[in-house]
């Protein structure tokens, strides 16, 4: 039986500023949902806040994957309850192998109980799946012995991210804008790599503002957001239509959010 994320009526705030206003969605595992927007509009809020960052304040809302309260788990605990989020822009941590961090962090997932320290997955069985995944992945061995992130062109970092999540299984994964800031060939390795990992066993959130990523990862729902909250959904030919057309059309369609989203963009041009 495949789970599914429901999100209701969530409202996320940065310090005193609201952000999210009541969002509305429901993904299940098998399923690829594409989320757009216009900058500002939340999009990657709603992906921090899921994943507990703590600079985003839940004010109001329920987030459950298959009845269990996501809300009230720290971040460690929602990554091991399924839940995967690969960053617009990873962080870099030298010192720190590929290798190593990934054994660690699939230890944690896989083993929830372990101490620190104790319980590491055994050596000989994670070299043969990460040397399997990686080279599903056609990425060169040698790329687990660098340093995290460290001295990685754009391209690099965001495969590493879906390196992650080919080690990691997520139930759910969250992917915020990993198209950003990548040449076309780039994209093309980055979407046939989510491409391969996709299945009914992860169901994936994609943020984008373009669809390069959603050529090789055509969405089951595609979702328009404006002024924190969900305006529109539909399949794959309204991210299609949107990337043709802009949000103007949506904007006409929902005056009372775009008015509010000029109201936001006038405070943020005055502070």
């Amino acid at each position: 039986m495949s789970s599914t994320l429901k999100i209701e009526d969530l409202h996320v705030s940065v310090g005193e500023t609201p952000i999210l206003k009541g969002v509305n969605l429901e993904i299940k595992q098998g399923e690829i949902h594409a989320l757009m927007g216009p900058n500002g509009s939340g999009k990657s809020t709603l992906a921090y806040a899921l994943v507990g960052h703590p600079k985003y304040q839940i004010t109001s809302g329920r987030v459950e994957i298959d009845g269990v309260d996501v809300l009230e788990l720290d971040a460690n605990l929602r990554a091991r309850l399924g839940m995967f989020l690969a960053f617009q822009y990873p962080v870099t941590i030298p010192g720190v192998k590929v290798a190593d961090f990934l054994r660690h962090a699939i230890s944690n997932v896989r083993n929830p109980d372990r101490k620190e320290g104790e319980g590491l997955m055994p050596m000989r069985e994670f070299r043969k799946e990460l040397r399997e995944q990686m080279n599903e992945l056609g990425m060169e061995l040698d790329f687990a012995r660098r340093y995290l992130n460290d001295g990685f062109s754009g391209g690099e970092k965001k495969r590493m991210e879906i390196l992650q999540m080919a080690m990691l299984k997520p139930r759910f994964a969250f992917l915020d804008e990993t198209d950003s800031g990548l040449d076309t060939d780039a994209v093309r390795v980055v979407s046939e790599g989510i491409a391969r990992l996709s299945g009914p066993e992860m169901g994936m959130l994609i943020i984008t503002h373009h669809e390069r990523l959603l050529t090789y990862n055509n969405p089951d729902f595609a979702h328009v957001m404006l002024a924190g909250r969900i305006v529109e959904t539909g399949d794959a030919s309204l991210a299609h239509n949107v990337h043709a057309n802009g949000y103007d059309d949506i904007r006409q369609r929902h005056p009372d959010a775009a008015a509010e989203e000029e109201a936001e963009q006038e405070v943020t041009t005055k502070t």
